[in-house]
């Protein structure tokens, strides 16, 4: 994952710490819908043939992966600032179709409107500034380009009590079972409640000046997956 300067010390120990056992985490944490979502963003994203695709804090390469074989004409670079979630990602059948690149998602080393389509996967809570990043990567991105996002967001309604406490009780705990691991397990559960709604980043992303914008929630509501398009 990609972040801030004044959280990249804590958060990059994080990430770095468990490279190994991530996607374990997120399959049994999602119920194995974990693949099903990545799927749905690298669907979603529709890059032109010949085009060019970012894929931001790629972690394990979960969504670059699959945009590489869903777009096989397509360019495709996974981008994380954690050297090693990117040596996991490189293990990885069909890696070698993937460009895979150390960098920063506050300050990406590209130049303005590179990219056909930005993919993401759980960068936004990370980071201190949301709106720095998607202003970066509306820099990047070319007219008619599109970015999607998968994250996570705080539940809401009637069943809010129960799916927050059995996150803050479940979150950890197979973090700890799985990983022996509970502090930064402890830490994913916290930045989950504690970021913005699906409708804040999407004020956001029309402030920045995307169109066509829009999201579907998934799993009881904590995680969602946004798009919007660069206008032409």
């Amino acid at each position: 994952m990609t972040i801030d300067q004044s959280k990249s010390s804590e958060v990059h120990g994080i990430f770095e710490k468990i490279a190994g056992y991530y996607d374990r985490m997120n399959f049994l944490m999602t119920l194995g819908s974990h693949a099903r979502w990545c799927r749905e963003v690298a669907a979603r994203v529709a890059p032109p043939i010949g085009g060019q695709l970012l894929d931001l804090a790629t972690g394990t390469g979960v969504i670059a992966l699959e945009a590489a074989r869903m777009y096989p004409a397509v360019t495709v670079t996974g981008a994380d600032f954690s050297e090693e979630m990117l040596a996991h990602a490189r293990t990885k059948r069909g890696a070698d179709a993937v460009r895979w690149l150390h960098a920063d998602a506050t300050t990406l080393p590209f130049d303005d409107e590179t990219f056909d389509g930005i993919t993401e996967g759980y960068l936004l809570r990370n980071v201190d500034d949301v709106e720095s990043v998607l202003r970066e990567q509306h820099r990047v991105l070319r007219p008619g380009g599109r970015v999607v996002i998968l994250e996570t967001c705080p539940p809401v309604g009637v069943m809010k009590p129960i799916v927050e406490g059995g996150m803050r009780l479940l979150v950890p705990l197979l973090g700890q079972v799985v990983a022996r691991d509970r502090t930064s397990y402890t830490y994913l559960e916290s930045s989950t409640l504690g970021f913005k709604s699906p409708r804040q980043v999407a004020e956001i992303l029309d402030a920045l000046g995307f169109t066509d914008i829009g999201w579907h929630q998934r799993f009881f509501g904590t995680n969602v997956i946004l798009w919007g398009t660069k206008p032409l």
